[in-house]
């Protein structure tokens, strides 16, 4: 019975981290009390805790997110490191070809979670890391995940309200459903500065045999490179990391 004490608070700790799903990817400190049925300073001090230990985030405005190290650790899970495997040699061949950033992210409710990465000294600075999410109409790999969706999604984000980034961000809905049917048309997807001025980034989808798209392939540069040129090779290398899935 000593240990029940114990057992109570690492299962009231992890009533916190169960709260966070992709409905609810950040959550204030009152609504985690509540759906916790925490006392608030309960919740106060586990959050603190759990923000001390890296397992969770605490944001500007105070909310709070899913921190590195418990990402890292569902990373392990068999789904996310099998992809990453699998994809990371034709991320490398495709920085070595391009010595541009490269990125692989997944949908993970209204964004797009980069799982795997590789930066490039000599290309356009990015403050994306693996665990790092990216706004789902902004981005290269955003667009081509958006896409898969489906309308539902789409429309759930613009009730919300689609963030405009910079001067060159599509927030109008039929203007992105527009770009979203070229997308699913052509396989590419491009973000032409509408997340950050002076960047840009072609990506391409990641498909099973049956063509569903479980990740999506991006490079991303200096604006002043022409993206155009890049999208065969990124579409490549979706292609390449599209058929090492479908033998799993």
């Amino acid at each position: 019975m000593a240990d029940e004490p114990r057992r109570s608070v690492v299962r009231r700790l992890l009533s916190v981290l169960a709260t966070f799903d992709a409905a609810t990817p950040t959550q204030s400190l009152t609504e985690i009390a509540a759906r916790t049925e925490l006392p608030l300073p309960t919740a106060h001090r586990f959050l603190a805790e759990l923000t001390t230990g890296g397992w969770l985030e605490r944001l500007p405005d105070g909310r709070y997110r899913v921190g590195l190290r418990l990402w890292k650790l569902g990373a392990l899970a068999p789904s996310y490191r099998n992809l990453r495997e699998l994809a990371l040699p034709y991320m490398q061949d495709l920085y070595t070809a391009t010595r541009e950033n490269i990125q692989l992210a997944v949908l993970d409710g209204g964004t797009a979670l980069c799982v795997e990465n590789i930066n490039s000294v000599r290309s356009v600075p990015t403050k994306t890391r693996i665990g790092g999410r990216l706004p789902l109409h902004a981005t290269g790999v955003g667009k081509v995940l958006l896409a898969a969706a489906g309308a539902e999604l789409l429309t759930s984000l613009a009730e919300k309200g689609l963030r405009r980034f910079t001067r060159y961000t599509i927030i109008e809905p039929g203007r992105l459903s527009r770009t979203l049917d070229t997308v699913r048309d052509e396989q590419v997807a491009f973000s032409r500065e509408e997340m950050t001025l002076g960047a840009c980034s072609v990506a391409s989808p990641v498909t099973t045999e049956a063509g569903a798209v479980v990740a999506a392939v991006s490079i991303v540069a200096h604006s002043s490179v022409d993206i155009d040129r890049l999208a065969f090779a990124v579409r490549t290398a979706a292609s390449g990391i599209s058929r090492q899935t479908r033998l799993l």
